[in-house]
């Protein structure tokens, strides 16, 4: 190109409808390469400077950072990944930011007395939360040696998801989650067999008011806890079905599969005598209602009506159990 066709930085930044120092910034970054120098050294550019500082901006307006645009013009990286990557950071801002509108709304909806204590709630929330704590609560509650692969079915069931939109209540919910499972009140008790050979839970001695304490894990002769965890999610399931149809517990399938799974778990047939003596066991046995009270919360906003959890399926598998023994 002869001079005469090359643009100073001024007729550039006219042109792209931005200033000089913007032109003269990406200049110095090495983003818009200079075509010549004039001769009293001024920086001089070609009509292929316009398409490029039109694509810079494009990319910074997106807020990519200017070494990953740099790196997107020299082909260094791949434009589809990086804007991927924006796209989660977005995500989780746009997700912290409703977390954080439903925590001030659970904030302005609160008595003088209830503000107190849900500050308190809330500053042990990360925006948006992170779900490691409860994770870990369950790693810590399930047998020590659980295969990895049922392990991680479990929690993966048993650990909700943080809603991207919460409303104010499931907010509170959360928070007492966290507090719930990082509390220092899951003491465990002795172990002990019943005359039907079916390991029985005792509550510990010290307990915290209104918080049951986790079930022990600490097999008795010939019980394998790998059997009864890999089969308890299909009796579950099972009786899921039942607490949406809305039918009380009562014999049949789900109880079926749910003795069954108990007794392979501890090598015993699943006989009328088994059942009594699992019935007793899980009477005695410690609960943790109110962590599936809470997760029912957080999973299912109001008005609609709670999916059954793990736990409400527990419960009634165990009602059932008792309606028939």
């Amino acid at each position: 190109m002869s001079p005469d066709d090359l643009w100073s930085i001024g007729q550039l930044a006219e042109r792209a409808g931005v200033t000089v120092k913007t032109v003269r910034f990406y200049s110095d970054r090495g983003l818009l390469p200079e075509a010549a120098r004039s001769g009293g050294g001024h920086r001089r550019y070609g009509p292929d400077a316009l398409d490029r500082l039109r694509l810079i901006r494009s990319l910074r307006t997106l807020d990519l950072p200017v070494p990953d645009v740099g790196r997107v013009l020299d082909q260094e990286d791949d434009l589809e990944d990086l804007i991927a990557g924006q796209l989660r950071e977005v995500t989780s801002r746009l997700a912290a930011l409703r977390w954080r509108e439903a925590a001030l709304r659970l904030l302005a909806d609160c008595t003088v007395r209830e503000r107190a204590e849900r500050l308190r709630l809330i500053g042990t929330v990360t925006f948006p939360p992170g779900t490691a704590a409860i994770a870990r609560f369950w790693r810590n509650w399930l047998p020590a040696r659980l295969p990895s692969k049922v392990a991680t079915g479990i929690i993966d069931r048993a650990v909700p998801a943080p809603p991207d939109d919460p409303t104010p209540a499931q907010v509170l919910a959360f928070a007492r989650l966290q507090e719930f499972v990082t509390g220092p009140c899951f003491v465990p008790g002795p172990r002990a067999g019943t005359e039907h050979g079916v390991p029985e839970v005792h509550a510990p001695e010290v307990q915290v008011p209104g918080v049951q304490v986790p079930e022990v894990h600490a097999p008795g002769k010939g019980y394998r806890p790998a059997v009864l965890y890999a089969g308890l999610p299909e009796a579950f399931e099972l009786a899921a079905a039942e607490l949406r149809a809305g039918r009380a517990p009562h014999g049949g399938e789900a109880l079926d599969c749910f003795a069954a799974v108990h007794a392979a778990a501890l090598g015993r047939r699943d006989t009328a005598d088994f059942r009594r003596g699992l019935h007793r066991m899980l009477a005695a046995e410690a609960r943790i209602d109110r962590y599936w009270q809470l997760t029912a919360e957080i999973e299912t906003p109001p008005p609609g009506p709670p999916e059954p959890t793990p736990g409400a399926a527990d419960n009634w598998l165990r009602a059932a159990l008792g309606a028939t023994v």
